[in-house]
């Protein structure tokens, strides 16, 4: 094995096998530190253990570091987040209760007409032209009329007459 790995993560796994080398954990491979680097992270990884034994040999930071870290924190910009969630589910649960109003509505609206009875007759409903009944002997005009009565739905079909129209 290379005493410097190439990939990070041989290394992190390398790093991994000298703290547990440090700690008598595995059985120590002296060739694999017989390098520089090796030597180092092994000097590091006892360094490491006797702080963690003994809180006198750590090093304790001055004021001035305490001080130039408060300074780095305020220089830094400030982190912009995104609008809170209250806002959104509020949004969320008002457009989602006018989509129900809405919905109900529309099957109001739709099932109207069965609600009432088809035979009513409408009150004072309109009336925009009178059927002749003397205009209903065109034969042609009759049987298109008995052909296409199916097709009419539940009013019978009425016929209208233009001609007198233009004399008003």
């Amino acid at each position: 094995m290379n005493a410097k790995p190439d990939s990070a993560v041989t290394e992190r796994a390398w790093e991994a096998s000298v703290s547990s080398w440090v700690d008598g954990e595995a059985d120590i491979r002296s060739e694999e530190l017989d390098t520089p680097y090796g030597r180092q992270i092994w000097d590091t990884y006892h360094l490491i253990g006797d702080v963690m034994r003994s809180p006198d040999l750590a090093i304790r930071p001055t004021d001035r570091f305490y001080a130039r870290v408060s300074a780095a924190l305020d220089a830094e910009p400030a982190i912009v987040a995104p609008s809170p969630l209250i806002r959104r589910h509020l949004v969320r649960n008002s457009l989602s209760g006018l989509a129900v109003a809405a919905a109900v509505a529309s099957v109001v609206w739709m099932a109207r007409p069965f609600f009432f009875a088809p035979d009513a007759p409408p009150s004072a409903a309109p009336v925009m032209a009178q059927a002749a009944e003397t205009d209903a002997t065109d034969p042609g005009l009759a049987d298109y009329m008995a052909a296409h009565q199916s097709m009419a739905g539940a009013g019978a079909v009425r016929q209208v007459s233009y001609d007198g129209m233009g004399a008003r």
